[in-house]
């Protein structure tokens, strides 16, 4: 061989590696994470009155002086920028350790909008499909029957087949026939009974969910349900990893979502806030679910990873999540998804026959003008229903009290975060802290 030849090959070779190392870029290459800046700027400068922002502290001052919480941590942003960051009381009753703006919080049920993002990076790679039915990726699913009711004179359930095979996009939106267990059916008893969201693993879930019928036919209600549990399942499937290892590579790492995590480690305990609810006499005590309830308190990586109600976080941490979702899937040019993945999660996707009312869980009432994207409740048309928000604001709430919204119209972010486990006698902080907000908006145009 000619040294030519040898040289051009070398040169061949040496063009190969690099491109190599340009598809799988070592950590070092990997992009840094999104800065952003945190620092209040002056309210009136992005259209809000500081004036009147002081109802909104004079509010959370008020719940937590009336003992109906602990602490408060909330934060406002527009336009990318921080209005107000504020904390109210303690995040211990017993020790008096003040609430911090790095407080950890349960996320509970506010982990299901991020385990729809997670869903959405699968789906801009082209792993699944709303009009796929579940069973393609959870072969387990393939003989659901629905529940049609329950035969009086055995007591057994009658059984038929469902019309149509569960979607994903069914699943998305708590359509598919699902339930927590808490509806009263036949059906949901046999979530009870099999102990299902208290399975070793996601795969142990899934057997015990594939031999309990759905509640109704897909598509015909709304359920609130262990669907996002089910999506976890499903990330895994396809993304070859866990679903904590995807969300801290695919979101948290990224966005600079520091504390976001499926368990807070021992270096980290002392910030985690204590968690409450009232007794019968309305006074708060720590629940027992703080020390040994979901994942024994999340003091460990959990076997079972929640994609529904798992996760915890600081409130930078959410906000850092919500920002990226209102910039239309990037946060300071760390792109999580495209603007289109955004829009869909951000649409109503339940028919406008089942917005009645009927649907609900907790304060929130499906019904016109309050409709459901993927994975949390899209305010298609806020003024019917109400509310002051902005059309298109996406909104969602955790079962310790935790809530945000992120209104596209108005570009605004509010997180809120307290850790009480919620009751019908629990206050609306969530819609009350809405009027303050918006009250506050004195120059939307700026």
């Amino acid at each position: 061989m000619t040294t030519r030849k040898i040289a051009f090959i070398a040169r061949i070779a040496l063009a190969a590696i690099v491109l190599l190392l340009a598809a799988h870029p070592s950590p070092a290459q990997q992009p840094a994470a999104a800065k952003l800046d945190l620092a209040p700027v002056k309210p009136e400068s992005v259209g809000f009155s500081s004036e009147r922002l002081e109802r909104l502290h004079a509010l959370m001052q008020k719940e937590v002086d009336q003992k109906q919480y602990s602490g408060i941590v909330t934060l406002l942003a527009r336009h990318g920028k921080i209005v107000d960051f504020k904390t109210y009381g303690v995040r211990d009753m017993v020790s008096g350790a003040p609430m911090t703006k790095d407080t950890i919080f349960r996320d509970f049920s506010m982990t299901k909008p991020v385990t729809g993002v997670a869903m959405m990076i699968l789906y801009e790679q082209g792993k699944w499909l709303p009009s796929d039915p579940i069973s393609k990726f959870i072969p387990e699913f393939a003989n659901l029957k629905v529940l049609k009711g329950v035969d009086n004179t055995n007591g057994k359930m009658i059984l038929v087949d469902p019309d149509h095979a569960p979607t994903m996009g069914e699943l998305m939106t708590h359509t598919a026939g699902f339930s927590y267990g808490n509806s009263g059916t036949a059906a949901d008893a046999m979530y009870k009974e099999q102990h299902v969201l208290g399975s070793k693993n996601l795969q142990e879930m899934i057997d015990k969910l594939s031999k309990i019928p759905l509640l109704y036919q897909p598509g015909t209600k709304w359920i609130y349900s262990m669907s996002m549990d089910i999506e976890g399942y499903i990330i895994e499937k396809l993304s070859g990893q866990s679903l904590p290892d995807f969300m801290r590579d695919r979101i948290f790492s990224p966005l600079g979502m520091r504390d976001a995590a499926f368990y807070v480690p021992d270096e980290k305990r002392d910030r985690l806030a204590t968690l409450y609810k009232a007794d019968d006499a309305g006074n708060l005590i720590v629940d027992p679910a703080a020390c040994c309830g979901l994942h024994a308190g999340f003091k460990a990586q959990p076997d079972m990873p929640s994609g529904g109600g798992g996760l915890v976080s600081t409130t930078e941490d959410y906000y850092r999540f919500a920002q990226m979702f209102l910039d239309h899937g990037q946060l300071n040019g760390v792109r999580i998804l495209a603007p289109s993945s955004i829009q869909l999660m951000d649409t109503n996707h339940i028919p406008i026959n089942m917005l009645t009312g009927e649907y609900h869980i907790g304060t929130q009432f499906l019904r016109p003008g309050f409709g459901y994207g993927y994975n949390g409740a899209v305010e298609y048309d806020p003024q019917l229903d109400d509310l002051p928000d902005g059309k298109g604001t996406y909104v969602w709430g955790g079962a310790a009290g935790t809530w945000f919204w992120i209104d596209p119209t108005n570009d605004v972010v509010f997180i809120g975060m307290i850790q009480r486990m919620m009751a019908d006698s629990s206050p609306n902080l969530e819609y009350m802290s809405r009027a303050a907000v918006y009250q506050a908006l004195v120059d939307p145009a700026k």
